[in-house]
């Protein structure tokens, strides 16, 4: 084994542990995340400070890319050269980058997110604002630390004019750390940062009078004060930016949309293409034409509308189904003092504030030496002239430039530096003029000195020159703001009308869960045939409904499914239906108990639900009104073991019938049951004797006097009765017999059903037999009746259900 090779047996997690440790930190400190100080990645400060090196200045022509780039990964920034140029590209793009650093001929992208031309095609050079973050940079105003190779440095940060994180914003991820931070106005900035200075301990709410918010370069509408305020005090906060919009009127009573601004960092070719796919896709309704008409002149998509389209439903619509408004959050994560942190607005500005105090600090500094040094040689090339003679003597009479310089400092008591100044002195510089020259330039050397001097020594005076010196810049480059700020995220509220075109269709649900949606055509053409369905499926809701309407399906287990009729997939009436398993993944051994068709979520209508463990629950229908319609939705909470059996329609002022499998039927007043939230459980309806449970539960027709009740028991034998036979009282009592207690083989309450009217019904037995029956049948009986049988259990087995016949044969609206 070679003496170079070294072995160590290391846990896996250790080793990788360590690695991707060091992974880690690098890509945090030197790749993704920003300065606090300058606002710059690492590879971004590269690619300025080697073009400000090389002199590629807004003052001189531009230069290809491609040189910069190899210039950049051969002397700093060892990586791709793709990397290196998108980000160059990225500083030149003015729909992402507030001021942008670098400017660039030729196609350096666009806003439909088309890639910019190959580095040899285009040609680079700083911006005039660049320029202010990289002023001062020879005068040591910040450290420099060797490059990769060691054969070059380059700075760790740039002296930074102005507080360009904030500025041009800045977005990246590494492990475990991500940050967004937008753009702000320059102006905006530059103020917030004076009022910091004049006063640290400014409260954020007088920060907040200066800088408004974000100011995007693609401009458009911030809303949301609360989430600009909460951003600028934690570094977190959620606004929504929203596209700049108008509606044109056109001849012919005709309107359009026209949008000119759109929310930063969205593809507006994809725009485009969403707003007309949802067009395509019939998703909304009234629209012509999704057509851009952008050109040099700026940005312009127009939404052509229909001579009947609603143009604020139709603009609503696409605020909430398309990227003509985004959600932003902010997370201003940057690096200070090497370490990643969420950083506040005042924290932003103190780090921004205490960089500049260290490079205005370091310049001076600067300036005093060279001011001092020059004053040295000034003073001794005065000395020298004042005693013009002697020196010429003795510079003649010296062997060589060395001895010239040693027999000055040993007559006249010359500095090294003088006396080098002095024996490199032209002739011409020896007139009565010079002299004159020598001694101003020597006061306003002393002027300067003591100036600078001050500066060091009063941190006041100080602050007083960061700011006139940003104040320069915000003269220089401030423009208009561009973002519109709303204090309220409005609330988008779309018409059903405008999504869907109002139609007419025929729908059916089956108890499996099999649902479809057919044109009335199709159910015209099959003569009143069935619905296709299984042999062993029926029908729980049938009906001619509108697309702009509403189903709600429950379910035993006591969820719901939000459906709205135009999301039923459309199928001809004769082919079996789509089933909800594959639309909202309901479980095996979940079924449907009861269809509601809704027209519009009325807050004065309830719904009542009746569970088995014989508890009822009484809810708003508005509480049911969903957006998600992809998945189960709670509707009742139930207990471990029960179940819902059915959900009756109410006016809130309705009578309640409950049945039990015992015989037990108790009648009430809906008002007894207090309403109570969506997900909330319910109270007790009816006391149930051990082993009892509930059978039905239903909210009866009014006016209740004239209600009959439908009974069917286990044995096959039906009867009718008047409501009247009970005595109405209050909830959770144990309700009174409604059928004779027999010793042996005691009838058991199958179902029961309330009708004004006379309907067809149908008697389900274990075996899956259906009877079909009508309530005109049956002659009024007592509650100590067992009624006549109509079904011979021993064929079929018992009787398991009761429930109204739904047919496609007498279709009515529901």
């Amino acid at each position: 084994m070679s003496l170079l090779e070294k072995y160590r047996e290391l846990p896996l997690e250790d080793v990788i542990g360590d690695r991707f440790g060091r992974y880690s930190k690098y890509i945090i400190q030197e790749r993704a995340l920003p300065d606090a100080r300058d606002g710059l990645k690492p590879v971004q400060r590269r690619i300025l400070y080697a073009m400000h090196h090389e002199g590629n200045t807004a003052e001189k022509p531009y230069r290809k890319s491609a040189k910069t780039v190899g210039n950049v990964i051969g002397n700093y920034h060892p990586h791709g050269d793709t990397s290196v140029y998108e980000a160059m590209v990225r500083m030149s793009q003015d729909w992402k980058v507030r001021n942008v650093l670098i400017q660039m001929h030729g196609n350096n992208g666009s806003v439909d997110g088309d890639p910019a031309a190959a580095m040899r095609y285009t040609e680079a050079r700083l911006s005039p604002i660049a320029s202010e973050l990289l002023r001062d940079i020879e005068k040591e105003t910040v450290e420099f630390i060797p490059n990769f190779d060691d054969t070059d440095s380059e700075p760790v940060v740039l002296p930074s004019r102005y507080p360009n994180l904030l500025v041009n914003g800045s977005t990246g991820i590494s492990a475990g750390y991500a940050t967004e931070i937008p753009p702000h106005h320059l102006g905006e900035v530059i103020d917030a940062c004076i009022m910091q200075m004049d006063r640290p301990d400014c409260s954020l709410d007088e920060l907040l009078t200066v800088i408004k918010g974000p100011d995007f370069p693609t401009g458009g509408i911030v809303q949301g004060a609360d989430g600009i305020r909460k951003a600028f005090e934690t570094g977190r906060g959620r606004i929504i930016i929203r596209a700049k919009t108008e509606i044109e009127e056109l001849k012919g009573g005709r309107q359009q949309i026209v949008i000119t601004e759109i929310p930063y960092e969205v593809n507006k070719a994809n725009l485009v293409k969403r707003m007309d796919e949802l067009r395509f896709d019939k998703k909304v309704d009234g629209v012509s034409e999704v057509r851009d008409e952008t050109d040099r002149t700026g940005l312009r998509i127009v939404i052509e509308l229909r001579k009947d389209g609603n143009a604020q439903g139709v603009l609503n619509y696409y605020f909430k189904n398309s990227d003509l408004q985004v959600s932003y959050n902010y997370n201003m994560v940057a690096i200070q003092n090497k370490t990643p942190k969420l950083m506040g607005l005042k924290h932003i500005l103190s780090a921004y504030i205490e960089h500049q105090k260290e490079v205005v600090s370091r310049r001076t500094a600067f300036d005093l030496r060279k001011a001092e040094e020059r004053q040295h040689i000034v003073d001794g090339l005065i000395k020298a002239i004042s005693i013009l003679d002697e020196v010429i003597e003795t510079i003649r009479a010296s062997k060589d430039k060395r001895d010239a310089k040693d027999n000055l400092i040993a007559k006249y008591g010359f500095s090294e530096a003088q006396a080098e100044a002095i024996v490199t002195l032209q002739l011409y510089r020896l007139t009565n003029t010079d002299i004159t020259t020598l001694q101003k330039e020597a006061e306003e050397l002393k002027k300067r000195i003591e100036e600078l001097r001050s500066i060091l020594d009063s941190e006041k005076k100080l602050l007083s020159v960061i700011k006139k010196e940003i104040s320069e810049v915000k003269k220089k480059y401030a423009d208009q703001r561009r973002t519109v700020i709303e204090a309220e995220i409005e609330e988008i509220k779309i018409d059903m009308e405008v999504m869907i075109p109002s139609e007419d269709v025929m729908v059916a649900v089956t108890k499996d869960g099999y649902v479809k949606r057919s044109s009335v055509r199709s159910y015209t053409a099959s003569n009143g045939e069935p619905p296709g369905m299984k042999e062993t499926d029926r029908l729980i809701s049938v009906g001619q409904f509108n697309t702009t309407e509403t189903l709600l399906l429950f379910t035993n287990k006591g969820n719901y499914i939000f459906l709205p009729v135009y999301q039923i997939p459309e199928i001809r009436w004769k082919d079996m239906g789509a089933h909800l398993v594959n639309m909202v993944g309901i479980e095996k051994d979940e079924h449907l108990v009861k269809v509601i068709h809704v027209k519009e979520f009325s807050e004065t209508d309830y719904l009542i639900f009746f569970t088995k463990s014989g508890f009822v629950k009484k809810t708003e229908l508005s509480q049911y009104k969903a957006t998600r319609f992809n998945k189960t939705l709670v509707a009742v909470k139930l207990k471990d073991g029960d179940e819902l059996i059915d959900v009756s329609r109410t006016s809130g002022s309705q009578d309640v019938f409950l049945a039990t499998y015992f015989g037990y039927g108790l009648w009430f007043s809906e008002e007894e049951i207090s309403t109570v939230g969506l997900r909330a459980a319910g109270v007790k309806g009816i006391n149930l004797k051990d082993g009892d449970f509930m059978v039905a539960g239903t909210a009866l027709p009014e006016p209740s006097d004239n209600v009959k009740l439908l009974v069917a028991t286990n044995r096959g034998a039906m009867k009718k009765m008047k409501l009247t036979e009970f005595e109405k009282t209050s909830r959770a009592k144990r309700g009174l017999v409604m059928v004779r207690e027999l010793k042996s083989n005691p009838h058991r309450i199958a179902g029961v059903r309330a009708h004004i009217l006379d309907q067809e019904y149908e008697v389900e037995t274990s075996s899956g037999t259906i009877e079909h029956v009508k309530a005109s049948a049956f002659k009024p009986a007592d509650r100590y009746s067992n009624g006549s049988f109509i079904v011979d259990t021993n064929d079929t087995g018992p009787v398991v259900g009761l429930q109204e016949r739904v047919s496609s044969e007498t279709i009515k609206e529901q």
